[in-house]
């Protein structure tokens, strides 16, 4: 896995877990990464990633008939 330095301000009071998940749920909201890939990076298991989703404001549902369509033939 890569590593990522970043420089936050401690005026932030984010907790490394809590950019990790944020910065996953951003990544999979946007189509970056898919939910188990999303999950791994925040350290969590797909299930507790998708659980989390609603306290980020990401719906986990497809919005369209096509992304459901894959979603089912890659599950």
């Amino acid at each position: 896995m890569s590593s990522i330095i970043l420089n936050i301000p401690e005026s932030i009071n984010l907790k490394t877990f809590d950019f990790s998940i944020y910065l996953a749920s951003k990544m999979y909201e946007d189509k970056i990464l898919t939910a188990g890939q999303a999950a791994e990076l925040a350290g969590l298991s797909k299930r507790t990633f998708i659980e989390m989703m609603g306290k980020y404001g990401v719906s986990v549902f497809s919005t369209s008939s096509d992304d459901l369509s894959n979603d089912i033939a890659n599950a």
